[in-house]
């Protein structure tokens, strides 16, 4: 079992045992180059020492600069994608464990379990300039970029904080299934997914009337969801698989066999890839979006826990949970 998932279901619900599996991270707007098949070999061509039991990651595409959930330090890494230098740690609260970035803000924001709040991060000055107060256990958060909205799952309140990325205040509660989990935000369709850990389903909220307009089966314990936006696609990780959507239907099309505790995800839109950090293989898994099948597996550091991709820059950033690090990995595309 995760050291973080451990921790986290023990705050929220310590009489239910789970078998090992895989929380969330941010949205980025959609990359603006036609998609490019991805084939290019992958592999680590660099490990950045971070804080501690470091979970979530999320990129600034336009301003090339990683962003590290550090659960154990109560801090949030900045890492400049160019040199791949650590630029700052900010203190933020107790035990921050996702994190999204707005591109068009340059803005940050990263959910504080044990504190109940998001730190509202200025990516200029690497400075929090405002702390959010959202329901209890918030474990996943999203931007949408669009509509200035940003997307929190409180796990123990069963529900969603609307935020308003203007005034920093929230404009509203939507409650959803129990212990939601992790959160993406369809740009497109201004749909939200969020993942219901134990009802075995993602719930498809309208972002427009803040209702849910689907319940997804997807099996047993799904975790993070990720959306490519250029194909109107979900993705969710369940149980050593990836569970695929059609976001027009709201269907599951296609289940992905992954690593053993597939857990974090990401999507590099412009490839059209899916990347998997497989917790227990000590692996990454790399999915071509069009075919529906994994094209390689790829050693990184130990617990890897949280993805995220630059499609700029062609650039995957995992978080090692167990070994305080992150690992790059690039390919030869990039």
């Amino acid at each position: 079992m995760r050291i973080t998932r451990h921790a986290l279901i023990v705050l929220a619900a310590s009489a239910i045992l789970l078998a090992p599996a895989g929380a969330a991270a941010g949205t980025t707007s959609p990359a603006e180059s036609p998609v490019a098949p991805f084939t290019a070999p992958i592999r680590v061509t660099a490990t950045i020492h971070v804080g501690k039991a470091p979970d979530e990651v999320a990129v600034n595409p336009w301003t090339n600069m990683i962003y590290v959930a550090n659960s154990g330090s109560g801090t949030v890494s900045v890492i400049n994608g160019q040199t791949k230098k650590m630029r700052a740690t900010i203190r933020v609260g107790h035990l921050p464990f996702a994190v999204a970035a707005n591109p068009r803000t340059n803005t940050v924001y990263v959910t504080n379990m044990k504190s109940n709040t998001v730190s509202v991060i200025s990516g200029r000055t690497n400075k929090v300039r405002a702390t959010i107060r959202v329901g209890h256990r918030p474990a996943g958060v999203a931007v949408n970029p669009a509509t200035h909205r940003i997307y929190v799952t409180n796990a123990n309140s069963h529900t969603v904080s609307v935020i308003n990325a203007r005034t920093n205040r929230v404009r509203a509660t939507i409650p959803v299934l129990h212990f939601d989990f992790s959160v993406a935000a369809d740009l497109a369709t201004k749909t939200v997914y969020v993942t219901n850990f134990f009802k075995k389903t993602v719930s498809a909220i309208s972002g427009t009337t803040r209702k849910i307009v689907a319940n997804i089966v997807v099996g047993n314990f799904p975790e993070w969801v990720r959306v490519n936006q250029r194909t109107n696609t979900i993705y969710v990780t369940v149980a050593n698989t990836v569970s695929v959507i059609n976001g027009q239907t709201n269907k599951v099309v296609a289940t992905i066999p992954a690593g053993v505790g597939a857990g974090g995800l990401a999507v590099n839109q412009r490839t059209d890839t899916v990347y998997v950090a497989n917790f227990t293989d000590n692996t990454m898994s790399v999915i071509n979006g069009q075919t529906n099948a994994v094209v390689a597996t790829v050693p990184v550091g130990k617990c890897p826990q949280g993805v995220a991709a630059n499609p700029k820059t062609d650039t995957v950033y995992v978080s090692n949970n167990c070994d305080n690090t992150v690992s790059v990995l690039t390919s030869s595309q990039g």
